[in-house]
């Protein structure tokens, strides 16, 4: 949706830049507006390789789900789902298991709105509204309870939201409270960019996505940090690593982690 190829939403303010829209920018769609495309312009200024991390972080997804669906997980939820692009969190689940069950929760009405149009004729898949970080409510949402069933294991993803939610939001708190709520079996597969090897980009990073979200505090953490997160789960093998060590397709391409600075990991809930 750039802005030659259709109207916005109804009350979609285009002129504001959006994380999702800003990443289908990254990700070379065309589901994005001018402001998005500036915002983005001023990141891979200060770090250029975004676009390949977020290339990686659509490719580790990919990897996790397709994993995770090879034991057994027949349900997915996506906390904070970006634009539909290529090889979905559906798509890999539902080409090992056809039974599997998918649901998709944004806040965003771009995400929204395209996501319910591809997932029309998908009765196992669904697009719910809901903040990403706020697991009763979306737990508790009745498009999702169509689909999934917090009494059984299921597979919960944070993609995007860790790294976008300063601590002045307890986001530890957030994943808590999700981990709680999951029956015993689940897994959370979580990814966040991490400072440690490119600590000179920290503060414009920080910065940009400060004021597009609109926020005062800033959010930076290493991996030592983002370890936490995974507090009361089993990380499973190999740990919280940069993204493209998690189980590569081809084992060249765990070279050079430090040119690349997301990490990623899939940890169990203890039990079941």
């Amino acid at each position: 949706m750039n802005d030659s190829a259709g109207q916005p939403l109804a009350g979609l303010d285009t002129s504001v830049p959006n994380i999702a829209r800003m990443n289908d920018y990254f990700l070379g769609g065309k589901d994005n507006f001018a402001a998005d495309r500036r915002a983005a312009e001023q990141v891979l200024a200060v770090a250029p390789e975004i676009r390949i991390m977020a290339r990686e972080r659509q490719a580790f997804l990919g990897r996790a789900v397709r994993r995770l669906a090879e034991q057994g997980v027949d349900q997915f939820v996506v906390l904070g789902s970006g634009l539909p692009t290529r090889r979905n969190v559906h798509e890999v689940a539902q080409g090992l298991l056809p039974h599997a069950r998918v649901v998709y929760v944004a806040d965003d009405p771009v995400v929204l709105s395209h996501g319910r149009a591809l997932l029309a004729t998908n009765s196992s898949t669904a697009v719910v509204r809901g903040h990403a970080l706020q697991s009763d409510e979306v737990l508790a949402d009745p498009g999702l309870l169509r689909l999934v069933d917090p009494n059984l294991p299921m597979a919960a993803l944070i993609p995007h939201a860790l790294q976008f939610t300063p601590d002045e939001d307890d986001p530890l708190k957030s994943v808590a409270l999700l981990r709680d709520s999951m029956a015993a079996g689940s897994y959370l597969v979580a990814a966040h960019a991490v400072f440690d090897t490119r600590p000179e980009a920290a503060e414009p990073l920080v910065d940009i996505y400060r004021r597009i979200l609109g926020r005062n505090e800033g959010t930076w953490r290493t991996r030592k940090q983002v370890l936490r997160f995974f507090d009361g789960f089993d990380l499973v093998d190999p740990g919280l690593v940069y993204l493209r060590h998690w189980h590569p397709e081809n084992p060249l391409a765990v070279r050079g982690p430090e040119k690349t600075w997301t990490v990623g990991g899939v940890a169990r809930k203890p039990g079941g």
